[in-house]
């Protein structure tokens, strides 16, 4: 019994090392940091730079300040983070964490799984057909889950703290048709609601939800 768990937890072991990136690791300032197809890298950072990994690379933490972060299809990495600059993980990308952006949009493309939370300022954040395996947050931003979508940890918008220089309107929030969105959605400041009447949801807190047919409201 004993050689069997061993066996069991050197396995796993060995499993999670093989998801980690094995490339070195890139630091700039005033520059971009570009993966070509398939290409490891390990912690990826710059200052006034985007980061691009293409189609197949691989990759650990990748962050940057002062600009945007773009992945193709089918790449890897451990979480994303940027401050002014946007965020897309391309069809089928795995993302292990958390991505964040402040005042900047998130894209997540069809087949990708965040295994982590998806957070912004302000931006909109889109899912289209992928899967989130946390929650989605933002304080100013639009969200947008596309159909057939899964979100596992429930939505929170919350209040504006302060002086607020973004826009007046309400956020946007809409969950497509045969989406699924677990958990509680906390909505803190009005919001304008709408939910696909095939969509699944968890409890609601803070807003009423608009119901609708069709491929959206």
């Amino acid at each position: 019994m004993q050689i069997r768990t061993l066996a069991f937890a050197l396995t796993v072991a060995f499993a999670s090392l093989a998801q980690a990136a094995t490339g070195p690791d890139i630091d700039k300032v005033n520059g971009a940091i570009r993966l070509e197809t398939g290409q490891l890298g390990g912690d990826l950072q710059t200052v006034n730079g985007s980061i691009h990994l293409a189609d197949n690379a691989k990759a650990d933490s990748v962050s940057t300040v002062n600009g945007s972060i773009e992945l193709g299809t089918s790449t890897e990495a451990a979480s994303l983070e940027t401050v002014n600059g946007e965020i897309t993980v391309g069809d089928r990308g795995q993302i292990r964490k958390d991505v964040e952006a402040v005042n900047g949009s998130i894209t997540i493309e069809r087949g990708a799984t965040v295994g982590g939370n998806i957070s912004n300022v302000n931006g909109r954040i889109g899912i289209e057909s992928a899967h989130v395996a946390g929650s989605l947050s933002t304080v100013q931003g639009d969200i947008d889950i596309g159909a057939g979508s899964r979100v596992d940890g429930g939505i929170l918008v919350e209040r504006p703290s302060g002086i607020s220089w973004g826009r007046n309107r309400n956020p946007r929030i809409v969950i497509g048709p045969n989406a699924t969105v677990g958990g509680t959605l906390v909505f803190k400041r009005d919001v304008d609601l709408y939910v696909s009447s095939s969509a699944k949801v968890g409890t609601i807190e803070g807003a009423t939800a608009k119901s609708y047919d069709g491929a959206t409201p």
